[in-house]
């Protein structure tokens, strides 16, 4: 094998590491987050894990990627750990798919229909379909659906150059030895290990098993270690990803650990006791692309048959691996349902951070409810309220803001963006409308220190507005959680009277002072809490305008601006 060859085939990985890498990405955004958030909500039994994390990891190619959404899940405290076992197991099925797809490459026959299911035949049309997509369609869907076409002609083109470049491989003295080494169950396994580790994929691991089955270079002896061990070897990503995680988090990457350890130490331990017994003829004959995609589906189906029924084992040996010490303490510190790890799916990420939003806003609207209350009957509890609220309310921004600016820096659709600039503009407005009611407290705060009273007349006034304001900030909470934009379209007018209500108001306060019904010292409190509540109907205001002109498709989104 000379250099040229060498590059050939190095070439030819990157190709098919990027064509998997790329077509995952396209489904995910064809999916909009919606297979996450299947997982996240119909995992309530082991079965239906299994089920959907075998078709979730089928769409996007990666095993380890759905599992690391999963240690996700359990770190941010939406899905319970005994959960996840389920979607491990499932993930482990579907990740299979892929081998099924490579195996085409190995297709003979001479009739018409073998040859078009050939990737030779089919792949140069599908990547002349695809760049058509992509360069003329301006609909989002197409073009990641030609994302997806074209994804699979590198993948396929990727592998056929692997193949192609390996060829020779058979007749090579040294790499024969070295296949030679690999039929040894214990360096295969690791050398699988290894393989999987490196690349970052067990798919892809596999991927290349098979494009040296493809150039009949590999036997069965050597192909059965390096297909158990790249199992293990896909763990790294998992393990990795897990660091600086919750307990449960850590748990959950520990089994997905375990449960691969433990299905490849009962099929070897059952398949080469049988061998040293019988003997199996086929060990040394050359292995096919397609023989690879059974034994690899085979083994993974036979792990979770085997293995299911002790789910509760694995949970317990991973409890018993990270001990609960202190646990109670971690509950606290993770109170919001977002995760770093939600971030290999944009969509589901951006729906993740409107959701804790949508829990922002309600804090926010009970803290304006309890600010507009304590106008008129203040108490020490309301008061303590008012200030727990606005510093929840600065801890939801700075962890959203945060989120949401890793969430910007991703390949977002347009839809996506338009989420992510109205959360943006919600977030900013609800933490100022949080701020302005720690105004209207301090404000209230000054009337009893100064021992004020207002006049009947300037209670009654002030108790419109304050009905005005109580509307205003239920009927855009509500806009914003349902994505309303009838209800939004009625904030405006809301607004514009709360307006006219602060001018009016403030007009009659200052004739009052003069007339001497009223004080300077029962004034100033007065203004600033008709101040605030009218600075909150302009951010409830805004808040809805943004919906409603970024619906009309003429808004203006530069979110590096914010």
């Amino acid at each position: 094998m000379d250099i040229f060859s060498i590059i050939s085939m190095l070439g030819g990985i990157a190709l098919f590491l990027y064509g998997m890498r790329f077509m995952g990405e396209q489904l995910e955004k064809l999916s909009g987050g919606k297979l996450e958030y299947i997982l996240e909500k119909m995992t309530d039994k082991t079965y239906k894990g299994i089920l959907l994390g075998a078709v979730v990891t089928a769409v996007v190619q990666s095993s380890s990627a759905v599992t690391v959404m999963v240690v996700g899940f359990v770190n941010s405290g939406i899905m319970q750990l005994s959960r996840a076992i389920g979607v491990i197991m499932g993930a482990n099925i579907g990740t299979t798919v892929t081998a099924w797809i490579l195996s085409l490459t190995q297709i003979s026959g001479d009739s018409i229909f073998i040859t078009l299911l050939k990737p030779s035949s089919f792949s140069p049309v599908i990547a002349i379909v695809s760049v058509f997509m992509l360069l003329l369609s301006k609909n989002e869907k197409r073009k990641n659906i030609g994302g997806i076409l074209m994804g699979f002609s590198v993948l396929m083109m990727g592998m056929t150059i692997m193949s192609d470049s390996m060829s020779g491989l058979a007749e090579n003295e040294n790499f024969t030895s070295l296949m030679l080494t690999f039929s040894n169950p214990v360096i295969g396994i690791i050398a699988g290990t290894l393989l999987a580790a490196v690349v970052q994929s067990s798919s892809a691991a596999v991927g290349i098993v098979q494009a040296l089955a493809i150039s009949g270079s590999i036997s069965f002896s050597a192909a059965l270690p390096l297909i158990l061990g790249q199992n293990i070897g896909s763990c790294v990503p998992v393990l990795i990803s897990s660091v600086g995680t919750s307990k449960n988090a850590k748990r959950t990457s520990l089994i997905y650990l375990y449960f691969n350890i433990i299905g490849v130490i009962v099929t070897g331990v059952l398949f080469y006791g049988a061998e040293s017994i019988f003997g199996f003829d086929f060990m040394d004959n050359t292995i096919s692309s397609i023989q690879i995609a059974v034994v690899n589906t085979a083994f993974k189906i036979f792990s979770t048959i085997v293995l299911l029924p002790f789910s509760k084992q694995l949970e317990f040996l991973a409890v018993k691996s990270i001990r609960d010490k202190g646990d109670e303490k971690e509950k606290k510190s993770q109170p919001l349902l977002i995760d770093e790890r939600f971030l290999k799916s944009p969509a589901y990420a951006v729906e993740k951070c409107r959701e804790v939003t949508k829990n922002m806003a309600d804090l926010v609207e009970d803290t304006v409810l309890c600010a507009l209350s304590i106008i008129k009957n203040y108490t020490d509890e309301k008061a303590e309220l008012i200030m727990n609220n606005e510093k929840k309310t600065d801890k939801y921004e700075e962890l959203l803001e945060t989120y949401l600016i890793k969430i910007s820096s991703l390949d977002l659709s347009d839809g996506d963006s338009k989420n992510v600039f109205l959360l943006h503009h919600a977030i900013e407005n609800l933490e100022k409308i949080g701020d302005y009611c720690e105004d209207i407290l301090k404000a209230r705060k000054s009337m009893n220190k100064n021992k004020a009273n207002l006049s009947d007349r300037a209670k009654y006034e002030l108790s419109v507005m304050i009905a005005a304001a109580t509307k205003i900030i239920s009927v855009t909470n509500e806009a914003f959680k349902l994505n309303d934009l009838d209800k939004a379209r009625k904030v405006e007018p809301l607004e514009d009277v709360i307006d006219k209500l602060k001018r009016e108001l403030k007009l009659r306060h200052m004739e009052r002072i003069d007339e001497g019904e009223c004080t300077v010292e029962q004034g100033l409190p007065y203004l600033d809490i008709v101040s605030s509540i009218e600075h909150i109907a302009d951010h409830c205001s805004d808040i809805a305008l943004t919906m409603i002109e970024l619906n009309s498709g003429d808004y203006n989104i530069n979110i590096s601006a914010k």
